[in-house]
């Protein structure tokens, strides 16, 4: 059923709002408070419902239900029926258990149908709910890390408002916003109860409040209380709008850039405040927030084509599968187009292209919040999908600070992802100046992994000891003894990071891009990442990296540490244990989840520093290690472990590249070339050294190129790409502008 359930839109003209105009009754609101708040709660509608539909907007609700997302709503009638059906037999719908997701759905199908066995069993829905919340208070318990199914006690409330007994409706509601209010004052802080701000997801229990205060306004019940929750609310949901804007810039962007929330819950926020605005305050505010429509240049240029999509891995990825997180990505386009289709064509219609990508089994709603199909009205009118022949070969994501790379857009193209800079920090690791190359299979992975959310405590290690530390990603690495760990999350409850630093960060984002410029030929990006080291042990860093597609890349770190004798390493992860021969390594790329054909591989050679060591790191009992500690990852308290294919994309060996003698500064140079099938000779390389500066000569795409890089100074360098459509100049020492989905292409390729 999920994988027919489709939506169809066509160009046409603007229309300018989500509801027609509230028609108001009299009624008993609270004495308006002094100051801005007064001046938005008089336009709160006095009559319910008024949570993402209203008296005068449920018509066309219900009239989409029964026609255009008939499909979608026979999903959820059939899902409610049949579990009433399967409680009742057993007389276990009254049990005590977090039934909210299920009341509101019940109330939604008997708002539809009228069947008086719907809002029979939607009442005893919210009663075991409201139950089940109240004893989760007592103990001192969490309900859950997410706030939605409390959210969706309150919409059953609020949409069955004149179908519940008066005493019952208010003896609920006083009930519900008690239990609330002592799970957001509780002290010390319920463990596990999410009460995140809005510069996270915004998903927890601290997110009810909006929805809590709408519907109580006016209800003479906790006046002061629901007054605050409105305030704060509004207040709270604009800030995260700010907050997300300046994120997006006029790239498109996530209030994180980790794919599993960027792409999974993080993106209701937007859309439910928009909806709620609209129903109860007659706002149509999306218009004003142009951000959210772009997100889909960010899903873009994440996306590797596999038979199902994949991503780079970024941040707190499961690496075990770096499967793109697709699951919501439909439903998210379709808010797209409802909400910007006519007044942002072009993001919609980029939107409706993304949605294009995704297998035919995927093409469907998510239950999450299974009311925005029926309130998008708008959505047929967005424009037809974008025609998008082709894309400039790199896009820089500022605030994300990230740099993506691609040879092309097909399943046999190699894919690269630079990071640095940006101001985003909500699930981001330690990780400025890493690097994630994949073609025919992950060759410069990003390690370590999260896996589920128990509390396993030598995972839960992992996380905060490995996977999250600058060791686990394609950096350098600056030892200074007894270093005090870089803290992050996943430690064991209770229990802080004892281990030290190992070589890496202890600030994110803390670097910043000094350049970026892109065309067919190469793309060049060059950051400074001082700042994110702790300045005991670093004078300066940088890195300076240019792709000559389609295969070869070429990285050039300048490092000054403040002691000689601060070992310095110069880290590549990669898919299999490398084979040494003099400077020059090979090794076989970790397979992505939904293999192409066989996994490619990546060759390498270091021509600076002349001394240097290679070293392979990893194998069994060493994938992970730091120091003399391997945070292995083991069996979680289930007994699961990792297949082979999976250990590979999570990551088992990695090769330091470390001068042989002590010196406060060093130069690394590295020569990098991915390929198809099994690994044979590298192309020839030379190094060169001209006018101060050193770099490599060498043959990409069968024409002979030229990189060269300043030794010390600001970033600099030059760049000769014979052919007749190459170049001969100084690299870039500014930030090429891109806006818009088709930045840097050409007209004609259009």
């Amino acid at each position: 059923m999920r994988g027919s359930v489709t939506f169809r839109v066509t160009l046409f003209a603007m229309a300018a709002i989500l509801t027609v105009p509230v028609a108001r009754r009299v009624c008993a609101e609270p004495a308006p408070s002094a100051g801005a708040a007064a001046d938005w709660t008089a336009r709160i509608r006095c009559d319910h419902p008024r949570l993402f539909f209203n008296r005068e907007s449920w018509p066309a609700v219900k009239a989409r239900a029964l026609g255009p997302d008939r499909a979608w709503y026979e999903t959820i009638k059939s899902e409610v029926t049949k579990a009433r059906a399967a409680w009742e037999k057993k007389d276990a719908l009254g049990d005590e258990r977090d039934l909210g997701n299920l009341a509101a759905r019940l109330a939604f199908v008997f708002r539809v149908e009228q069947d008086p066995a719907h809002l029979s069993a939607a009442r005893k829905a919210m009663d075991a709910s409201l139950r089940h919340y109240e004893r989760r208070l007592r103990e001192r318990k969490t309900v859950n890390w997410f706030g939605d199914s409390r959210v969706h006690w309150v919409l059953a409330w609020d949409w069955l408002y004149d179908r519940l007994p008066a005493a019952e409706r208010k003896e609920w509601f006083v009930r519900m916003a008690d239990t609330l209010n002592g799970v957001l004052t509780a002290k010390p802080r319920i463990y596990r109860e999410n009460l995140g701000r809005h510069t996270g997801g915004y998903y927890g229990a601290s997110s009810i409040v909006w929805y809590a205060g709408l519907a109580g306004w006016g209800e003479g019940v906790r006046e002061d209380l629901i007054r605050a929750w409105l305030e704060r609310g509004r207040e709270t949901n604009l800030r995260l709008l700010e907050h997300r804007a300046k994120l997006a810039g006029d790239d498109g962007g996530s209030g994180t850039s980790t794919l599993e929330y960027a792409f999974g819950h993080y993106p209701y926020s937007e859309p439910n405040f928009f909806y709620t605005c609209a129903s109860a305050l007659g706002e149509d505010l999306a218009p004003q927030w142009p951000y959210a429509a772009w997100q889909a240049n960010y899903m873009l240029w994440n996306w590797i084509p596999a038979e199902r999509p994949i991503q780079f891995g970024y941040g707190d990825a499961r690496h075990y599968s770096n499967q793109f997180p697709i699951h919501n990505i439909y439903h998210h386009v379709a808010n797209i187009c409802h909400l910007y289709g006519e007044a942002i064509p072009e993001a919609a219609a980029l939107a409706r292209y993304v949605a294009g990508l995704l297998p035919e089994s995927s093409r469907y709603y998510s239950k999450q919040w299974f009311i925005h199909p029926f309130l998008q009205h708008r959505k047929e009118k967005a424009p037809p999908p974008l025609e998008v022949k082709a894309l400039p070969p790199a896009r820089h994501f500022d605030r994300m600070g990230q740099v993506f790379m691609c040879s092309g857009r097909g399943p046999g193209d190699t894919y690269a992802l630079f990071a640095c800079g940006g101001t985003v920090t909500h699930h981001r690791h330690y990780d400025a100046l890493h690097f994630t190359i994949y073609r025919s299979g992950y060759q410069a992975l990003d390690t370590g992994t999260r896996w589920g959310d128990d509390d396993c405590a030598h995972r839960r290690r992992h996380m905060a000891n490995y996977w999250g530390q600058t060791v686990a990603h394609n950096c350098v690495l600056i030892h200074m003894p007894d270093e005090p760990p870089a803290s992050y999350w996943g430690s064991p409850r209770g229990e802080s990071m004892k281990a030290p630093n190992y070589g890496g960060q202890c600030r994110v984002p803390g670097a910043t891009l000094a350049a970026f410029e892109t065309d067919p030929a190469f793309t060049y990006a060059a950051g400074d990442a001082t700042e994110a080291y702790s300045d005991k042990k670093c004078r300066s860093i940088t890195r300076q990296f240019v792709f000559l597609p389609p295969v070869h890349f070429v990285v050039f770190d300048r490092v000054v540490s403040t002691r000689a004798e601060y070992r310095k390493d110069w880290l590549i992860h990669l898919g299999s244990k490398p084979e040494i021969e003099g400077d020059t390594f090979r090794a076989t790329g970790a397979p992505g989840p939904y293999p192409v054909g066989a996994p490619g591989h990546l060759l390498g050679r270091t021509l600076l520093p002349r001394d240097a060591i290679l070293r392979p790191v990893g194998g069994p009992g060493r994938e992970f290690l730091t120091g003399p500690i391997n945070w292995e990852l083991g069996a979680d308290t289930k007994g699961r472990t990792f297949n082979a294919e999976e250990r590979r994309r999570i990551g088992e060996w990695r090769l330091e590249v470390s001068p042989s003698a002590p010196r406060e500064a060093d130069l690394f140079l590295h020569v990098l070339e991915v390929g198809d099938g099994a690994p044979g000779a590298m192309t020839p390389c030379e190094l060169v050294r001209r006018d101060g500066r050193v770099g490599v000569r060498l043959t990409a795409a069968g024409r002979a190129c030229e990189v060269l890089f300043a030794t010390d100074g600001p970033l600099a360098g030059r760049i000769r790409i014979d052919g007749a459509d190459g170049v001969d100049r100084e690299l870039t020492r500014e930030i090429m502008p891109q806006s818009g989905i088709l930045a840097g292409v050409p007209s004609e390729d259009l």
